[in-house]
């Protein structure tokens, strides 16, 4: 009889790992392990992990850079791709546009590299955005600060998606719906490749303005320790971070999580946290805030296997 992994597993390009820790894939380096685990380096490798798990029956999670997940401590059931390894870009200048071919597990910081050599406004905001192409698409990252650009739909120019019957998809940026740190219409199925594009304008000044902007965040933000970056979506007219803090929440405990005591938004491993821990305190603020002002938070994260 054939085990649940199967025997085919012996005959795969892409190795299929099983009961792997997933902590170390996140940002908050938390979570319980992936049932089994594949870290696909080429397209072809994606599509085969994807057919392996389809032919098991077994639900397919991708996990990119993993800065803005919370996994359970149980871990994930089926099978987690992580596309860390399946990385690489290419550039082009094209009537007066700079345009980029990036593979979605390539890191945000490389596409930050291109456009500061360029001396383009879009390294302004990526500076201040950890994680990979594909999960800048998924959820339409951005900063709060006033740039143009801050969000991903701005840079956008076409998304290309593995469907679940294995064929390729490409959507233009205006295909997708996209909203506020989140994007549809392109579902189901794994973002592969994204095209990115901006004009050819450069600005001298944009070195010295990425150098001042993570000056600004070192000195506000807890980037020294374990988390997924800001946990709560900003409400209509408020600022999340502004809410928690009047609500006497900085320093919070529960566990290994704490509220950050440099900035309310950001919920830190202390070093020994737990996923159960940061879902904790996270619900703690979210009653709390309620509670004294009457506005209901809700998180940015993506959480996965609860």
């Amino acid at each position: 009889m054939e085990s649940r992994d199967g025997s085919l597993r012996k005959n795969l390009m892409i190795e299929i790992k099983e009961k792997i820790n997933l902590a170390p894939y996140t940002s908050w380096l938390v979570g319980g392990p992936a049932e089994f685990l594949a870290l696909p380096k080429s397209l072809d490798e994606i599509k085969e992990a994807q057919e392996w798990a389809q032919k098991r029956n077994l639900k397919v999670t991708v996990l990119g850079g993993g800065s803005n997940v919370l996994i359970a401590d149980q871990g994930i059931p089926g099978l987690v791709l992580v596309l860390k390894n399946f990385n690489g870009t290419q550039v082009m200048e094209e009537q007066g546009q700079l345009k980029i071919t990036a593979l979605s597990g390539s890191s945000k910081s490389e596409l930050l590299k291109i456009f500061l050599k360029a001396k383009l406004a879009p390294a302004l905001f990526l500076a201040g955005l950890p994680g990979d192409v594909g999960g800048g698409v998924v959820m339409n990252a951005g900063v709060g600060e006033s740039f143009k650009p801050r969000e991903f739909v701005e840079i956008t120019d076409w998304v290309e998606v593995l469907k679940p019957d294995g064929k390729i998809q490409k959507y233009s940026q205006s295909e997708i719906q996209w909203t506020y740190r989140h994007s549809n219409g392109w579902q189901p199925g794994i973002i592969t490749a994204v095209g990115l594009k901006w004009p050819v304008q450069p600005d001298p000044t944009i070195l010295d303005q990425v150098k001042q902007a993570n000056k600004t965040r070192l000195s506000k933000q807890p980037l020294d320790m374990p988390s997924c970056g800001s946990v709560f979506v900003n409400p209509q007219g408020h600022k999340a971070a502004q809410l928690i803090d009047s609500s006497h929440l900085k320093g919070f405990t529960i566990g290994g999580a704490q509220v950050s005591q440099k900035h309310a938004n950001f919920i830190v491993n202390l070093g020994n946290a737990t996923a159960s821990d940061i879902l904790q305190v996270i619900e703690h603020v979210q009653k709390t805030v309620l509670a004294l002002k009457g506005v209901q938070l809700q998180t940015e994260v993506v959480r996965l296997g609860f």
